[in-house]
């Protein structure tokens, strides 16, 4: 179980990194140029003479990008709802970053944070919730998750964590559907303690939609 949940958490981390953001905008940037090359056959010709190299490689990377990047499924409130297919599994997850993020030293250099709900079919997980910290965690500590009055234990490994009591997850998920705003507290390997609050606005949206998309 937690290797699938680092899995996951890897390959949504990963979309998340700017290097694989900068790939979208590049596949629709390489068709215009398609459109333009009827206009200048000259160079439309020299352009096949040098791209052959480079070609074979577009051709296995574009199946891969296309297979695991997720598609938007919808923006609701402060939540966006994606679905992707990495390894031919489906996977489809909620996402939203923290409207307030504090440190405590204050100005501490962290990565964004973010928190996430994911649905695998494959697995037969629904609704599991994890946390992007934007920093390695203290060795063996918990971080904690806070919906108005619940509290929830999480457990960490490198920058992730996730709810320590499976059995809670359903629990605090339906709080979440029904909160205003969560909590996420942690620490950090040199000791710096971080605040962030997110929005759960649209989350419930989000939810059902990925729900409806992940059956």
């Amino acid at each position: 179980m937690t290797g699938s949940r680092l899995a996951a958490t890897a390959f949504i981390l990963a979309w998340l990194t700017p290097a694989a953001l900068a790939q979208q905008p590049a596949q629709p940037a390489a068709k215009p140029p398609a459109a333009a090359q009827p206009a200048k056959p000259p160079a439309a010709a020299a352009q096949p003479a040098k791209p052959p190299a480079a070609a074979p490689k577009a051709a296995t990377a574009a199946p891969t990008a296309g297979d695991v990047q997720p598609t938007l499924l919808g923006q609701y409130g402060d939540w966006g709802a994606y679905a992707a297919t990495p390894g031919g599994k489906k996977v489809c997850f909620a996402l939203a970053k923290p409207k307030t993020a504090k440190t405590e030293p204050e100005g501490r250099k962290r990565d964004p944070s973010y928190l996430f709900v994911s649905t695998r079919p494959a697995e037969n997980v629904k609704n599991e919730v994890s946390v992007i910290i934007g920093y390695p965690f203290k060795t063996s500590s918990d971080a904690t998750a806070e919906v108005g009055s619940a509290k929830f234990a999480m457990y960490t490994q490198n920058d992730g964590a996730w709810i320590k009591n499976v059995t809670d997850e359903a629990r605090m998920v339906d709080a979440m559907r029904k909160g205003a705003d969560l909590t996420v507290k942690g620490t950090s390997g040199r000791g710096t303690t971080s605040t962030d609050q997110y929005s759960l606005k649209g989350l419930a949206q989000a939810l059902d939609k990925i729900e409806q998309e992940c059956k």
